[in-house]
């Protein structure tokens, strides 16, 4: 490990999920804790991971990143122990955070597998990092990159994957072709919560979804309209979620003339169980049914270089630290705040993503 580092492990924190059938209900008890579901409800809940044999396919590209990630890391002349953590799955924060402090380590920086701001996909990982740490029974300090949605590579390679998988036949320029970018939908309030200034969940969604076309028309010569959908709700129906849901979307469009919707899940890094079971599935299921064909676009995964420039920016901290946390700085305070619980939380490093 170079000297020069100001940490001396890099943690890599994803969702989790079932590696085999016996683990789906207890992940989904995790998942789901405290909301009171019944296990019988949780087992039809969870039919679509026993369609995959019960395994989820995040933890294995999870895995996969953190490899990738080691390697460009290695390639930008740095050396330190990398690990996952999980929030609903082993290997548990609590656990990977003990082992690292029983192995000497004691300052750690925190990479969740979410580009963006929000109470789940980001404050929630800085909740898992100081709820294992308010016992003051593991002795390290952890910093938590902030959301990096604003890497230009990440637009870019969503870009690039785009215009690599469109059918030879599809005519990007037609009226009948729907650009569609989607995201996990969240409660509104939340949204509203989401980011220093708030609605910061929308308004970088669109911003990255903005890059896109803008790559689009670059390459192509086509200004294209799109639109923003939402999918994998889970709330109960009296609670406002982000809408509208990409079915409800499917349905619109095809009223409307459309009969080519190229469909981007800019709201995730990996092909994930929800971008498999939502967007494979349900969603072509709906296209099907209207006569429309849609062409779901691939995430980013472990593209060399989007990982190449989440690893340099990981580079950089890791090479020059963040002062202590300064009040109403990006990641600081009451940024995506829990409207049900005040729980500690871990700070977030220095690095202001744009706004």
């Amino acid at each position: 490990m170079s000297t020069t580092l100001k940490y001396d492990a890099l943690v890599l924190m994803g969702f989790g999920g079932p590696e085999c059938e016996g683990e789906v209900v207890p992940f989904l008890e995790r998942v789901t804790a405290g909301r009171g579901i019944p296990r019988e409800r949780l087992r039809e809940v969870g039919q679509h991971y026993f369609t995959l044999g019960g395994v989820s396919p995040i933890n294995a590209q999870n895995r996969a990143l953190l490899t990738a990630l080691q390697g460009a890391l290695v390639d930008a002349g740095v050396q330190l122990d990398a690990v996952l953590a999980n929030r609903n799955s082993p290997p548990f924060v609590p656990d990977v955070l003990a082992d690292l402090a029983g192995r000497g380590h004691r300052r750690l920086l925190a990479v969740a597998t979410a580009a963006y701001a929000g109470y789940s996909s980001c404050r929630q990982y800085r909740e898992d990092l100081g709820l294992a740490l308010a016992g003051g029974e593991i002795d390290v300090d952890v910093r938590k990159l902030p959301p990096f949605y604003d890497l230009p590579a990440f637009a870019s390679t969503i870009t690039k994957l785009l215009l690599d998988c469109l059918p030879t036949d599809l005519d990007l320029a037609a009226a009948s072709t729907r650009l569609v970018f989607t995201t996990h939908s969240i409660p509104t309030v939340a949204a509203r919560n989401a980011g220093p200034d708030g609605d910061g969940y929308l308004t970088q969604h669109r911003w990255v979804a903005a890059r896109v076309a803008e790559g689009i028309a670059a390459a192509t010569g086509i200004a294209k309209p799109w639109d923003l959908v939402f999918q994998s709700r889970s709330g109960p129906p009296h609670v406002p979620w982000l809408e509208p849901d990409v079915n409800d979307a499917l349905r619109e469009f095809a009223a409307a003339g459309t009969t080519d919707v190229v469909l981007v899940p800019i709201g995730f890094i990996s092909d994930h169980m929800e971008v498999i079971w939502d967007l494979d599935t349900q969603a072509q299921e709906t296209a099907g049914e209207l006569g429309v064909r849609l062409v779901r676009t691939p995430t980013v995964g472990t593209d060399p270089a989007f990982v190449g420039a989440l690893a340099d920016r990981i580079a950089a901290e890791l090479r020059t630290g963040s002062p202590e946390p300064v009040p109403g700085q990006f990641c600081y305070g009451g940024c995506c705040a829990n409207p049900h619980r005040d729980a500690p939380v871990a700070a977030a490093t220095a690095q202001e993503p744009l706004r």
